[in-house]
């Protein structure tokens, strides 16, 4: 099965497409880690990644392509996979029909704004050892320091409520208009993002007849 899961930042699509991927048995293929790969194995599209990174500028679509493209043609990837984090705009959705990808299903888990915030600018993290909280969902003894090591809390700067809506707003503007894309084509499904992780994780394996 060829899957391609879409969500907004914060909204669960990455842990839900880990567990379709155990389940079913392929590979979670998302942008990032394929561009960290091929700039490690120094493959021709990671060469010309590697010389916008090395600028300070966005690696351009048909590099992006050319990468997922070539992760596409491996041989793990022969029985299906999960794409988490592309497409991302209309155009490069254009571009995975043009490289003759025939999707099965898209996957739109729908989680609204202001919950997104809430779980998001609750989190909280220890510097010192790593360790991870949030205030309403898994708060420290006394919600300031850590259980483990007594550091002082912190949010992640990417946290901060200010840039989870900038993000917020990226996605409606960029991203989202792929549902309208994948609808016309019969595809598309919504899931509700649930408080409960399994809950949102046994509507998505209804939504995939899994």
């Amino acid at each position: 099965m060829k899957i391609i899961f879409l969500g907004a930042p914060g909204a669960g699509k990455g842990t839900q497409a880990e567990i379709v991927s155990e389940r079913l048995s392929i590979p979670t293929i998302s942008t990032g880690a394929i561009i960290r790969e091929a700039l490690k194995a120094g493959t021709e599209m990671g060469l010309a990644a590697k010389k916008f990174i090395d600028a300070g500028a966005l690696v351009p679509d048909e590099v992006v392509i050319g990468i997922i493209k070539e992760r596409l043609a491996k041989e793990d990837c022969r029985s299906g996979f999960i794409l988490d984090g592309f497409p991302r705009t209309v155009p490069q959705a254009e571009a995975l029909d043009q490289m003759g990808v025939a999707i099965d299903l898209v996957l739109s888990l729908e989680v609204a704004d202001e919950a997104i915030v809430e779980r998001m600018s609750g989190r909280r993290v220890c510097d010192k050892c790593g360790a991870s909280y949030h205030t309403k969902y898994l708060p420290s003894k006394d919600g300031v320091n850590c259980d483990k090591c007594g550091n002082a809390l912190s949010i992640r700067r990417d946290d901060a409520p200010e840039v989870v809506l900038s993000r917020l707003e990226v996605y409606h503007n960029t991203t989202e208009p792929l549902k309208e894309y994948y609808e016309k084509k019969g595809i598309l499904k919504l899931v509700a993002g649930q408080e409960d992780v399994k809950d949102t994780t046994a509507l998505t394996l209804a939504a995939l007849g899994i």
